[in-house]
């Protein structure tokens, strides 16, 4: 037999063996647990401990308990095992280009319609992409985007040029949510009047959130926000109970018949989100279709 490969076999045996025995502190019980014969369990531990020069184990009838060298070799031999297992698993993926990964960081306020679709698109003509989608607030998407977490930002935010290469993706307007039987949908739309008079559900986080409460201030409309959440989807939750008025973009609308969506009059609220890469960092080529992606689907994703 080949020398080296009987080291680089048959030791790795040997290191799985004696993590075997450690964990179960019994040979017969290591060598089921191993799919391997006791007498070859046994073989393979005693020319290990050759190896080491000195016993690992010590035998009683309680089982078997670590020599001080078995204590001492113990935490290298884990560690072996471990990163054999990861490197092994890391040449496979390399050598089968099984992943493509792209991390996105995306705002708290960014509807998922719009993006959901385009990566899902993506991912049919780059099936071995991985994606991650992470939902940060705005301040830990730019120092993650800067650091390199993420290959891009999805956010509604204003930032500089000078730091980022902005994609614009999609426009998107606003509208006032309530469940199907609230006695707002018996209007074809909604006036700042309107929503002074129910019950909001507020978005502290919401970018749109100190315009619209100045203009209602301007025109003489105070909003008392009953409930207050930075996360959509209770506040959407509420809303279906019937418990008050929420105002989101129209890509975190969710197509429930349980839900009604209605223009908000005499106001426009709309904004533009983009798609931000840091420019210190390269952008691969994945990465830039993927926006483009986005991009593209932006009228129909926004219907």
């Amino acid at each position: 037999m080949n020398t080296q490969y009987w080291e680089a076999t048959m030791e790795m045996n040997q290191v799985r063996y004696f993590l075997a025995v450690c964990e179960h502190r019994n040979f017969t019980h290591a060598a089921n647990a191993s799919n391997v014969s006791q007498p070859s369990l046994t073989t393979s531990i005693k020319k290990l401990e050759e190896e080491l020069g000195g016993a690992l184990f010590i035998r009683d009838r309680a089982g078997c308990r670590l020599t001080p060298l078995g204590k001492l070799i113990k935490p290298r031999l884990t560690k072996v095992l471990v990163e054999t297992r990861e490197a092994k698993a890391e040449a496979i993926r390399h050598a089968r280009l099984e992943r493509v990964p792209i991390s996105i960081g995306i705002g708290e306020t960014i509807g998922q319609n719009a993006i959901s679709k385009a990566v899902e698109q993506f991912r049919t003509r780059l099936p071995q992409a991985e994606i991650e989608l992470i939902i940060q607030p705005s301040e830990l998407l730019f120092s993650g985007l800067r650091s390199g977490d993420f290959d891009i930002v999805i956010t509604a935010e204003n930032v500089s040029p000078a730091l980022y290469r902005i994609d614009h993706l999609y426009r998107e307007t606003y509208k006032v949510v309530v469940a199907h039987d609230h006695p707002l949908t018996q209007l074809d739309g909604i006036s700042l009047a309107d929503l002074a008079k129910v019950n909001m559900l507020d978005r502290p986080n919401c970018e749109m959130r100190d315009t619209l409460h100045e203009t209602c201030a301007d025109q003489g409309h105070t909003l008392y926000a009953a409930y207050r959440s930075n996360r959509v989807d209770w506040l959407i939750d509420l809303a279906r109970q019937g418990w008050g008025a929420v105002i989101l973009p129209i890509t975190a609308i969710p197509a429930d018949s349980s839900l009604v969506s209605l223009p908000i009059i005499g106001m426009e609220i709309e904004r533009d989100v983009v798609a931000l890469r840091y420019r210190h960092q390269v952008s691969r080529p994945e990465t830039k279709e993927l926006v483009k992606e986005i991009s593209r689907n932006q009228f129909q994703s926004i219907l």
